[in-house]
């Protein structure tokens, strides 16, 4: 009988691998793991968060980013690629190549039924080690529903949500107020 062998990939060798790849993988302790296409409707909230942050940040210092932009989560060794964030100031780019960086002070991640739990639980464990992070929006795609976690002075991170459409989720870090109706526009529910 013979064992599998499970071969540890360095942060070196997943980067070489990720960026001659045609599709997107997230790594993790020694592990690549393939990222899933969205639909429809995950790829129209994030447009509309897109578009919305890019407005209400146009003229500030602060940048917004979808999808496509890797993020280096230093001190747990994760990288991965949020579905969208927001870096205030210069990007902190990990290295030469500027596909990844180590800053955003606003993630957000749009649930789907696969990662929804590891959105939640250990992926948000790992972006709180992140000392630029000061918000992190989970979006349901299945209905309107936003959480909120935002960390106060004192590192403590404090929760809100909300399911109403004529409510609005205010991102203090940012001096943004997104309209529910609006993150959800034209979205098939």
């Amino acid at each position: 009988m013979s064992t599998a062998v499970r071969v540890r990939l360095s942060p070196e060798d997943y980067l070489a691998a990720e960026r001659a790849a045609d599709h997107k993988s997230e790594y993790w302790n020694g592990e690549m793991f393939a990222l899933a296409g969205a639909n429809e409707r995950h790829g129209t909230i994030v447009t509309n968060l897109v578009g919305e942050l890019r407005a209400a940040l146009k003229g500030r210092p602060c940048k917004v980013y979808a999808n496509d932009l890797r993020l280096q989560v230093s001190e747990t060794g994760l990288y991965t690629y949020p579905d969208v964030l927001v870096i205030c100031g210069p990007p902190d780019f990990s290295d030469d190549v500027k596909d990844m960086v180590r800053n955003p002070r606003l993630v957000v991640e749009v649930l789907s039924e696969s990662t929804e739990d590891y959105d939640r639980g250990r992926k948000f464990a790992h972006y709180r080690t992140l000392p630029s992070l000061m918000e992190y929006l989970i979006v349901a795609q299945d209905r309107p529903h936003v959480e909120r976690f935002a960390r106060e002075a004192e590192g403590r991170w404090v929760f809100t949500e909300t399911s109403r459409t004529e409510d609005v989720i205010s991102l203090a870090s940012l001096e943004v107020d997104l309209q529910l109706l609006e993150v959800y526009d034209k979205v098939d529910l």
